[in-house]
């Protein structure tokens, strides 16, 4: 079977991988979908992405593609794929707030994007949500800097720090940071009964219940909730319930089809509660907790527009994600999830005129580039 070769760079950013394409080396968009797939080695119905760039999980099966920008608020056009594991599949439908971290570095180092003095300031343009992400970071000789005191939970060691602005997120997938116009909606979900949920979007679109109304405490870690096949059937129900209910999905059947937005997620007040590595979160550390699932899977960590979506929902009162605070947070959200403590800033203001605005939101991540070269797949 004959190979195309297509330059490529191997990136991390914050707690997910990617491969990083210039949109001058790929085809036409309508080509794109077969090449993604083969250089994920998907779909793969082990899971495990054996015969490609993936790593089994949905956090390490995914693909950025970056150009100049000719919009005059931007410099680098970006658009995130999520390639699928099992299927044959690639959702461009949402944004990858980590991946997002490895786009300014990436501008940079590959001179898309020129830079004087010690920090660079690249204005990202999502071409997924049609959103702004300002991504400000060190250099170093005039490239991405790369060592640094900065660490993240999820992610060994410690790197140079990547501040990212999503300026004015809401209404990135559906044009309305509340779709259904409500804090908490009660549906009857098939297969589940009636439930609550607060149905967000800011960054990315994210749906949220509680721990409590699904029988959890809230502070179960990945592996425990992999293998209760019966409460990942039930969340994926509420999710595309959600999805009609947000006009994202027409109906079930389309809802099952984009596996990764609406985002589904639980959350439950702060608690003392174990991570991944054995350490223990005290819950006079964190403002609230919370757990996502990602592409059908429990993710380690927390997918980080999903983070700032939850931020946001956390500074507008009534919604699931307020209710779990016990009291309102004078500065940024903390958030207990599997990997540890993540803390991230949100500006959101109500007005009679306009209702809920959220502003914009904000974290840190680091960074790194693996390794760049060639990317071989069957054509």
């Amino acid at each position: 079977m004959p190979l195309l070769a297509l330059p490529a760079v191997f990136m991390r950013g914050g707690t997910s991988r990617a491969v990083m394409f210039h949109r001058r080396d790929l085809p036409e968009r309508g080509g794109w979908d077969p090449i993604f797939l083969a250089a994920m080695g998907s779909p793969d119905p082990h899971g495990r992405q054996l015969n490609g760039m993936g790593g089994g999980i949905s956090s390490l099966s995914k693909v950025c593609i970056l150009s100049p920008s000719e919009r005059p608020d931007a410099d680098i056009d970006y658009t995130f794929a999520q390639v699928q594991i099992r299927e044959a599949a690639v959702d461009y439908r949402s944004n990858c707030g980590n991946m997002s971290s490895a786009v300014g570095p990436f501008a940079v180092d590959e001179g898309l994007v020129r830079t004087n003095g010690d920090t660079a300031v690249v204005r990202i343009f999502n071409t997924n949500t049609g959103k702004i992400v300002r991504s400000t970071f060190p250099l170093v000789d005039g490239r991405a800097a790369v060592d640094g005191t900065m660490a993240i939970p999820g992610v060994a060691g410690t790197g140079a720090p990547v501040r990212l602005d999503f300026l004015s997120p809401g209404g990135a997938i559906t044009g309305k940071l509340l779709p259904t116009g409500n804090a908490v909606d009660r549906l009857d979900v098939a297969g589940v009964g009636a439930i609550e949920m607060s149905m967000i979007d800011a960054a990315n679109a994210c749906v949220f219940v509680r721990a409590s109304d699904l029988g959890l405490t809230g502070a179960e870690l990945p592996d425990t909730l992999d293998a209760d096949t019966g409460l990942l059937e039930r969340l994926q129900r509420i999710r595309r319930a959600a999805a009609v209910a947000m006009g994202i999905a027409a109906d079930d059947a389309a809802a099952r089809r984009s596996a990764g937005v609406p985002a589904i997620g639980f959350v439950a007040p702060a608690m003392t509660a174990p991570t991944l590595s054995g350490e223990m979160i005290a819950a006079g550390d964190v403002d609230l907790t919370a757990r996502f699932i990602s592409n059908g899977q429990p993710h380690r960590a927390l997918p980080l527009t999903a983070s700032l979506c939850t931020a946001v929902a956390a500074r507008i009162e009534g919604t699931l994600p307020f209710q779990a605070l016990a009291a309102a947070p004078s500065g940024p959200v903390r958030i207990g999830m599997p990997s540890g403590i993540l803390t991230v800033d949100a500006e959101v203001s109500r007005t009679p005129a306009t209702g809920w605005v959220a502003h914009s939101g904000a974290f840190y991540r680091t960074a790194r580039r693996l390794f760049d070269g060639r990317i071989y797949v069957p054509v």
